[in-house]
């Protein structure tokens, strides 16, 4: 079943057509596929951009609970029209260290993580209006990125997070990038 969820993911995306980065090699590129598994309500996708349950004890029980439920609500919401919750990818910032260092030095010691930091990304909503998704992404042992969607179940991983100031430095988009 893995690889036929790759493959549809894959298929998803090269027909994505926002010119947003994507894929597990750079931040931004998991932090919009994440954000693309909620607006294009993709279960397969969500399962790949995530960072695979880790550690152990009642944090691990917490994450598997949640990405659990997630996906399943993921999987209820395709079932629905398309007409509420996020639309689009309007913008995306570029990746950003947590100000502390703790969160880094915390994933490299305790998971063998390589990196830990954190992309903006703001999505048009259905109806109007627009959300900022700050989403902590986490680089493993194998250089790949993964997003981490519940961020509070680890709170050493993201201390500081929802205190960081405004991103400001956007990522071009692939069209952009000729310019």
């Amino acid at each position: 079943m893995l690889l036929a969820a790759a493959s549809i993911t894959t298929m998803a995306l090269a027909s994505s057509g926002d010119d947003f980065p994507k894929g597990n090699e750079t931040p931004e590129g998991v932090a919009c596929d994440f954000a693309r598994a909620f607006i294009w309500r993709d279960a397969a996708l969500f399962d790949t951009v995530v960072l695979p349950a880790f550690g152990g004890g009642e944090p691990r029980a917490q994450y598997e609970a949640f990405l659990g439920e997630t996906r399943n609500a993921i999987v209820e919401e395709s079932r629905r029209p398309a007409d509420r919750g996020p639309q689009a990818i309007i913008k995306v910032f570029a990746p950003r260290a947590l100000s502390r260092s703790g969160p880094a030095s915390f994933g490299y010691a305790a998971f063998n993580f390589a990196d830990v930091k954190f992309v903006d990304v703001v999505v048009a909503l259905y109806g109007g209006g627009t959300n900022t998704n700050r989403t902590l992404v986490v680089k493993d042992s194998n250089g790949r990125w993964h997003v981490h969607p519940a961020p509070d179940i680890h709170p050493m991983l993201s201390i500081g997070l929802n205190q960081e100031s405004p991103s400001a430095v956007e990522v071009l988009r692939d069209k952009d990038r000729s310019l």
